[in-house]
């Protein structure tokens, strides 16, 4: 019965591509057009089926994960292609929407980001092993999206790419204080002192994350000119010349923007210059997706622009530039995949075969969300005086 019910959801959601499922009872059913490359899925938990009624999102990504799901020739990247491309044409059918929509209600209590609940959402991700992230990052760690500026760029030139346009963006001049929230492992903090003569600050909440920036600040030289400390972002009291945010506004939560920009308000000097980096949704404002918020980003969320623009405009902050990125996530999350591929062995050995394919299925999930449904990158530069940055962008490509 669930089986047969289940049948018409995929049948009523899947029209275009070519799908196959065959269910825990052994029969096959096969659903969209016929156009494309064939993929096929098996279910062999019949435990499954209700939950994907229940919760379509959140059990197929833990029927990936735990085994119950499995698709011939591992290839999720097909088989989430095609589930996304129709999702964004046809619609997510009114289970998933349901769904859907009670999230979005109560994202309130979801995405509510007090102190003591950030540091434990932070410690959820950022506090895995700094090896795991050295197999499938760059070699300085930049676990946000890079800057393909050049076509044929590898990702660690593409993410040196990055912190040049960000470094740029921000003016910089030597002797300039900076503030770094959500400093990560210290790789942009080090190159805005080593490479633009910065005196940054750099807060987390991950004593992972602290221990091996200040490693790598030491390693770099600059130990003297990049402070790290451990410590929320609400707790500032000092003023800078330039406060930088990367990939860090995904964990604030949409209850907490006014909160964060009225902070970024007070912190920032009169003649200063703040720049935010955000993935950001070119859809109306929505919810988390399930898998991600329980098993890899516990308290996030993708805003819509409309609902930072919205929370800015009530600071003194004014917006001086918005550049919206599209298409380099997707390359970033590809180089990664690559990646952590490459490294699968290692990856066990540290972990478990339940791990790999949680964080291949999250992986490749991304990159559909930026391929498929309307993800991009927004980068929000902004000051308190209309002033202070260049009315064109030609100084962000003067070589000089």
């Amino acid at each position: 019965m669930l089986g047969g019910m289940l049948s018409r959801m995929v049948a009523r959601l899947v029209k275009s591509g070519d799908l196959e499922i065959t269910w825990p009872d052994g029969t096959t059913g096969r659903y969209g057009d016929g156009t494309g490359e064939n993929v096929h899925a098996t279910i062999s938990d019949p435990g499954l089926l209700r939950r994907l009624m229940q919760n379509p999102e959140l059990a197929l990504g833990e029927g990936y994960m735990e085994g119950g799901l499995t698709i011939e020739g591992d290839d999720l990247t097909g088989f989430l292609r095609l589930i996304a491309r129709n999702v964004r044409e046809n619609g997510s059918g009114r289970f998933s929407a349901a769904a859907a929509a009670a999230r979005t209600g109560l994202r309130r209590f979801a995405q509510s980001n007090p102190i003591n609940i950030a540091r434990l959402n932070v410690e959820a991700h950022y506090d895995l092993p700094a090896e795991l992230y050295e197999l499938f990052l760059d070699d300085a760690l930049q676990y946000t999206c890079a800057y393909f500026r050049e076509d044929d760029m590898d990702i660690g030139a593409a993410q040196q790419a990055k912190m040049e346009h960000i470094g740029r963006k921000l003016m910089i001049e030597p002797g300039m204080r900076v503030l770094d929230i959500g400093s990560g492992w210290g790789g942009l903090s080090i190159k805005l002192a080593k490479e633009f003569g910065a005196q940054v600050t750099g807060v987390t909440l991950s004593d992972v994350q602290l221990n091996y920036a200040k490693k790598k600040a030491e390693e770099a030289g600059v130990a003297d000119r990049v402070n790290f400390r451990l410590m929320d972002y609400r707790d500032l009291n000092e003023t800078f010349d330039r406060v930088v945010v990367v990939g860090m506004l995904e964990h604030v939560g949409q209850p907490q923007y006014h909160i964060f920009f009225d902070q970024l308000g007070k912190v920032l000097a009169p003649d200063g210059i703040a720049l935010v980096h955000t993935i950001g949704r070119t859809t109306p404002p929505g919810q988390t997706s399930p898998f991600i918020h329980k098993y890899i980003f516990p308290g996030g969320y993708i805003p819509a622009l409309s609902e930072v623009m919205s929370e800015v405009e009530k600071t003194p902050l004014m917006p001086a530039d918005i550049e919206v990125w599209r298409d380099h996530y997707a390359r970033t999350m590809r180089a990664w995949q690559d990646k952590f591929e490459a490294n699968l062995d290692r990856v066990r050995e540290m972990f478990d075969e339940r791990f790999v394919r949680m964080w291949r299925y999250y992986l490749i999930a991304s990159e559909m969300s930026f391929t498929e449904l309307g993800l991009v990158i927004f980068q929000l530069q902004m000051a308190h005086k209309p002033t202070i940055v260049p009315i064109t962008r030609e100084y962000l490509y003067n070589e000089a």
